[in-house]
């Protein structure tokens, strides 16, 4: 605790704070109240208050309060008027609970305290949410309580079993079970007076020194009020000492006692005379008597607290209604105005609303219409709001004035960054980068780095990008770094990328609305960034970006309750249903809205991004679909019949006829206004749809060819239409495909000549150079990509998808069996691995399967299912090694063969599953003579079988009956039922699963070059001139603009 004093005190009170004697914290078992058990701490009436504040929040885990409430006045018996109990009952602790607030009192089981901790039991009892829990803290002196010698001489962290007395009239009283924690004083001195007083009264003081919020983050301090409720004639005296710290009173008129008698002189201060107080007095307390010295000096305390008009508020339920905490937010900011110098009444009110997260009082009382807010006005509460998650709160300061765009600069927002709490997911994934960094700059640049890092703040913005770009990928390229800096410089020889400027942290963000949905996101906190999606743009891109952050986390998250919170978030549902709205008010609008570039995530997509998520309701919706049937068809009509497309397949000549409808121009005057100007933001040619290469010829269509060429223009047209079509693509990949397996399948088993020089045949060479165009296609896709992609994302993102990963194991094939054929010794073999890449060759025919609606769900059913065999075939090789070792070792213990030994241990008894079962082999009474020995130097030189031994064939027998029954009977039937649900599981969501599966294979096709292999090599040379004549063309480009730069300079 000695580093806890230290933090606590200032340098000028260092020394007396390490003086400070010892104190003892540890619980209370009240037995005779249940299993109820409240933690106590006994300090002597000097410590200092900022260690019992430190134990209660770190010792005691209480989360900060948002308001104090100190009864006074408790320690009086009288009787408790309905209404009285009424406003404590449902005022208070009502009060209590939505502030967050502590209540402070005598802890004993006596007067208002007694009522008021019932009333806390009350409400605890009926409520159950632990969030919803008000603490009562009681403090008091061990010279007041019974039984105190069993606290006397308790040990530190020690269980104390305390027996309460509700039958005691004092002057000793026991400690109210009700409390959840307590304050024991034990006084130094037994002289000194008022210890207990002098200690509440520092401790209250000195939490009204401390910030509210988590770790102290917010605007204000922690307002602390004394609440009076009858009270006797010592009462003020404490009131004096706590008005002279600026401490606010509460006096509630009509209680009685004290609070009565200040409630009759706080409106007429002149009537405060010895007389009229000693008459006020004889009427509150009719059974004592009062010496006039007393008298006295009780009127000069009143004069001096009805002095402090300005920290007292007199209030009178009984006459007025009002909800007690509206009445103590009013005290409170009565308070504030007091000691304010900027005197913002209105700001003081709102803060304490905001700390209180009292919506309701803020529309009412502040919000009003009565004070016009300017936006720098509620920039410091809004940032209150932000950090403890009020959305609510948010949403009012952005609807009376706020202006989220000046408020949100980089600064503040690194602020919202390093505010979050110690216990989420997003601070372990900060603090990792933030290590990461440091080490890295510490190797960098030395020590003097390290020392200014001492002074920088704990997260930066550019450790929130990495981890962004760990979820999102290449959608947040770029966030949070100044666009003049960074970036790969071809010019520098080292061809290594510099480390981004510094951002300007004064700065305005560019896109505030979707850097505080992020925010929110990230910290899980989905009912503040629900509000913050709908204030910001670029909506259904937003939502599918959330949903892609949340599954990632999802993954990362350890505890349970987090991650279902997680996956619950429905940002997958906002942006079908708000794409559902686009799709029902423009069609047109909302196929351009899916390939539209989002300025918002770094020019990404909406479709990359559902890919990105696995939106899997996304690609079911029909306005998905549609566009997908439309990029599908290409240019022609999406009501095609299939046999109209293979009759123009088969004949091309009929494409030139009116059998197939064709888009023959753009109808660009019928196409709304809007729709044009969207199309001219790069809204139909994107990352993932360009086909520059397929349309090129495009520009002859915006040209007027002369009458006698309409002809040429027309076929030339007609024919690019109907090739260029991704339908048209995927058909002939299909058949061309047929005829590289039946050309594969005549050289394996009739063309297959012996290595060179008799073979390879010509058929064969044509199969090489087949397979050879199918690796350079492989290779196009794998890397001929985007451009600003590096070459190991390209090849990560190639190798992520399955059917690229057959297409591999069939190459990889290939390559090994033409070169075993080509020799002599290892012909068999090439001719062996070439008949097995056959197999896998026609297995990645499955793939066709994927665009139509019954059999594309059949493709993930039997992925799954091979799934669960795996894990069936772990069981089941438990029982077969089991079943299998036992009956080798005792039907032919002297075999020493490894070759029978594999067969019997494993192969004999996978076989009996399925009914072949050699009894001749096991069963004795069964067996027949043959040719086999017992000795086993003869089964081992002379390779005889061995004899089935006959001792304890009993057991083998028995031994075989169990293992039928558990793997024919128990595991099969296992098996059965893993099948039934993974075929239940798919084919409930059977046209989802089928939608996702036709949007991966659109993607495919409409990225592929229009000739299918062999033939496809045309389009990779015209590819690889193309690209080689655009690298020339940009260099005389940029030599020019060089030469016309230096023209300009002379």
């Amino acid at each position: 605790m000695e580093e806890m004093e230290t933090k606590l005190c200032s340098s000028d009170k260092e020394e007396p704070f390490k003086r400070e004697p010892p104190y003892c914290t540890g619980e209370i078992d009240f037995t005779a109240c249940g299993k109820k058990r409240g933690k106590f701490i006994k300090v002597p009436n000097t410590i200092h208050p900022g260690i019992i504040f430190e134990v209660m929040l770190n010792k005691w885990k209480l989360p900060a309060p948002n308001l104090v409430v100190s009864l006074a006045g408790e320690e009086e018996n009288f009787q408790v008027k309905p209404w009285l109990w009424d406003t404590l009952k449902k005022g208070l602790i009502k009060a209590a609970q939505s502030t967050g607030a502590w209540i402070f009192t005598s802890a004993l089981r006596v007067g208002i305290t007694r009522h008021l901790v019932q009333a806390v039991r009350d409400h605890a009892l009926a409520s159950t949410s632990s969030k919803a829990r008000v603490t009562a803290i009681g403090i008091t002196s061990l010279r007041k309580m019974q039984h105190r010698e069993i606290l006397d001489n308790t040990k530190n962290e020690s269980l104390v079993r305390y027996q309460s007395n509700d039958n005691i009239q004092g002057p000793l009283y026991s400690l109210d079970h009700n409390h959840s924690h307590f304050i024991l004083v034990d006084r130094i001195t037994p002289d000194e007076p008022g210890g207990t007083t002098k200690l509440r009264l520092t401790l209250e003081k000195h939490i009204s020194e401390q910030r509210t919020g988590y770790g102290g983050t917010g605007s204000i301090e922690i307002p602390v009020l004394c609440l009076l409720v009858n009270g006797g004639p010592g009462t003020l005296e404490r009131m004096c000492s706590s008005l002279e710290n600026s401490t606010p009173w509460l006096i509630l008129a009509g209680s009685g006692g004290t609070a009565d008698i200040l409630a009759a002189f706080m409106n007429d201060p002149q009537l405060v005379m010895p007389k009229a107080v000693e008459k006020q007095f004889k009427e509150k307390f009719p059974s004592k008597s009062f010496l006039w010295k007393d008298v006295l000096q009780w009127t000069a305390t009143i004069q001096n607290i009805i002095s402090h008009q300005h920290l007292l508020t007199l209030h009178n339920f009984e006459q007025d209604g009002s909800e007690l905490d509206t009445v103590i937010l009013k005290a409170l900011v009565k308070a504030c105005k007091s000691h304010s110098q900027e005197a913002q009444e209105y700001l003081d009110e709102l803060k304490l609303a905001v700390a209180w997260n009292r919506v309701d009082i803020a529309k009412s009382e502040i919000f009003n219409g009565d004070v016009e807010w300017k936006s720098c006005d509620l920039e410091e509460v809004m940032m209150d709001a932000l950090v403890n998650d009020k959305p609510e709160f948010v949403k009012l300061f952005i609807d009376n004035g706020a202006n989220i765009s000046e408020f949100l600069t980089y600064s503040r927002l690194q602020r919202l960054y390093c505010s979050i709490s110690h216990k989420c997911l997003l601070y372990e994934l900060l603090l990792k980068k933030h290590e990461e960094s440091k080490l890295t700059l510490t190797g960098l640049t030395g020590q003097h780095h390290k020392e200014q890092r001492e002074n920088c703040p704990l997260f930066t913005l550019s450790e929130v990008s990495r981890v962004l770009k760990d979820f999102l990928h290449d959608a947040c390229k770029g966030f949070y770094q100044d666009p003049r800096y960074g970036g790969k410089k071809k010019s520098d020889k080292m061809n290594t990328k510099p480390l981004p400027g510094p951002l300007d942290m004064n700065q305005k963000t560019e896109n505030p609305w979707r850097d505080l949905f992020v925010w929110a996101v990230l910290l899980n906190r989905h009912k503040m960034a629900n509000y913050f999606w709908a204030m910001g743009q670029e909506g259904v891109a937003s939502a599918l970006a959330a949903c892609k952050i949340l599954k990632e986390m999802s993954r990362l998250e350890t505890e349970t309750e987090v991650e279902r919170i997680m996956k619950e978030a429905k940002y997958e549902q906002l942006a079908v249903e708000l794409f559902s709205e686009c799709y029902h008010n423009s069609e047109e609008r909302a196929f351009a809205l899916l390939v539209r570039k989002s300025q918002y995530w770094n020019r990404i997509t909406c479709l990359q991004l559902a890919t990105e998520a696995d939106a899997k309701s996304f690609f079911a919706h029909d306005g998905v679909q549609a566009f997908l049937t439309k990029i599908w068809w290409g240019d022609m009509s999406t009501n095609t019949q299939i046999l109209k497309l293979i009759c123009g397949f088969y004949c091309p000549f009929l494409i030139f006829t009116n059998l197939i409808a064709f888009s023959e121009e753009k109808q660009s005057k019928n196409e709304p206004e809007p729709f044009r100007e969207l199309d001219t933001l790069d809204t139909e040619r994107t990352l993932l749809f360009s086909r520059g290469e397929d349309r090129g010829s495009g520009k002859l269509e915006k040209q007027n060819p002369p009458e006698n060429t309409a002809w040429v223009t027309f076929m030339f047209t007609r024919w690019r239409k109907f090739w260029t079509a991704p339908v048209t693509v995927f058909m002939g990949n299909v058949i061309m495909y047929f005829a590289f397996l039946f050309l594969f399948t005549y050289v394996i088993l009739l063309d297959f000549k012996p290595p060179p020089p008799e073979g390879p045949s010509a058929t064969e060479i044509i199969l090489y150079f087949w397979v050879f165009t199918l690796v350079l296609e492989e290779i196009r896709q794998s890397f001929y990509t985007d451009e600003d992609t590096n070459l190991i994302k390209k090849c990560k993102l190639y190798v992520e998808d399955n059917w690229n990963k057959c297409d591999m194991v069939t190459i990889f094939l290939f390559i090994i069996g033409v070169t075993c054929r080509m020799r002599n010794s290892t012909f068999q073999a090439g001719r062996t691995i070439l008949a097995i890449d056959f197999m896998v060759f026609t297995l990645r025919l499955i793939h066709i399967f994927a665009i139509h609606k019954q059999l594309g769900p059949k493709i993930i059913i039997v992925e799954r299912m091979m799934k669960d065999v795996f894990f069936f075939l772990f069981f089941l090789s438990v029982w077969l090694i089991a079943y299998g070792v036992t009956t080798q070792a005792l039907l032919h213990p002297d075999d020493r063969q490894a070759e029978w030994i594999f067969r019997r241990v494993l192969y004999r008894p996978y076989l009996q599953i399925f009914g072949q079962i050699p009894l001749d082999e096991i069963d004795t009474s069964r067996m027949y003579p043959r040719n086999c020995t017992f000795n086993p130097l003869e089964i081992l030189h002379k390779n005889l079988p061995s004899c089935p031994n006959s001792y304890a064939n009993w057991l083998v027998i028995l031994l075989l009956v169990i293992f039928l029954l558990v793997t024919n009977v128990l595991l099969m039937n296992l098996l059965i039922a893993m099948f039934s649900y993974t075929f239940q599981v798919v084919q409930g969501n059977t046209d989802t699963f089928w939608k996702i599966q036709r949007y991966n294979l659109i993607v495919e096709y409409h990225g592929r070059p229009a000739l299918a292999p062999p033939f496809i090599i045309i389009n990779h040379i015209t590819l690889v001139l193309r690209r080689i004549f655009n690298k020339m063309e940009h260099k005389k480009e940029h030599l020019e603009w060089i030469i016309c730069l230096n023209i300009l300079a002379d």
